[in-house]
């Protein structure tokens, strides 16, 4: 990996729905091996700014590249493997650990192998739960620690986690962050992360980006939190808008 090489680059990206004007000339990178915390306030255009990068909307205009190759170029389903998401809901399908944790690979044709399951499965610190355990019967935390196992099948080099966090107690939430460090940390992956904490992403992130209005208003080294340039910035730290 070369020093500061980009894992995702957008460059003059907009977006529009409804005639609303969601994402605004976004330019900026991802920076390979980092994890790069995303704040703003709601209805910033963070979640489509996800979705835009996951390949499941296409902007209007600009161009979106993927370890520097045209996010057009890839074909759907190689894509979602290289950039898997997580979400705050971490949806279940009715079942066991095990048919949740292989879905992935079943929905190609694909078995996912015991010794790889089990892998897994201690990665996210779950090897202690039945592999025929009903996923109705797990925590909030235990549920999102799955969703991410489950989303490491693909063995992704990038990995969007919208709002993992937000619904889980303080233990579990800890739990999750030391998760992710150690994801970013052993496997070397990329890590772009949604969260309304603004401790989260200091304490977490390399680099932050703050969107406002669908503009990306900010960004840098996450400790520039403490100290932002950006008027409006500074009033969303002191907690002004939300």
């Amino acid at each position: 990996m070369t020093v500061d090489a980009s894992a995702i680059t957008l460059e003059n990206v907009n977006y529009s729905t409804d005639d609303v004007h969601i994402l605004k000339n976004i330019t900026g990178k991802v920076i390979e091996g980092n994890i790069t915390t995303v704040v703003g306030p709601s209805g910033a255009g963070k979640t489509t700014l996800f979705r835009l990068c996951n390949g499941l909307q296409s902007p209007d205009s600009g161009n979106i590249t993927i370890q520097g190759k045209a996010i057009d170029n890839y074909e759907p389903v190689k894509l979602r493997r290289k950039v898997g998401i997580a979400l705050q809901s971490a949806t279940m399908i009715s079942g066991s650990v095990r048919e949740n944790l292989e879905l992935p690979l079943k929905l190609r044709g694909e078995t996912l192998s015991e010794e790889r399951a089990n892998e897994l499965l201690s990665l996210v610190g779950l090897n202690d739960i039945s592999m025929d355990k009903k996923t109705k019967d797990l925590s909030g935390g235990q549920q999102q620690k799955l969703s991410i196992a489950r989303t490491l099948v693909n063995q992704p080099d990038i990995l969007l986690l919208d709002e993992i966090t937000s619904s889980l107690d303080s233990v579990s939430r800890q739990d999750i962050e030391e998760l992710i460090r150690r994801i970013n940390r052993d496997y070397g992956t990329t890590i772009l992360w949604i969260t309304h904490s603004l401790q989260q992403a200091m304490e977490i992130g390399d680099d932050t980006w703050v969107m406002m209005d669908g503009e990306l208003a900010e960004s840098g080294k996450s400790s520039f939190l403490k100290k932002p340039q950006n008027e409006q910035v500074k009033q969303f730290v002191r907690g002004e808008i939300e």
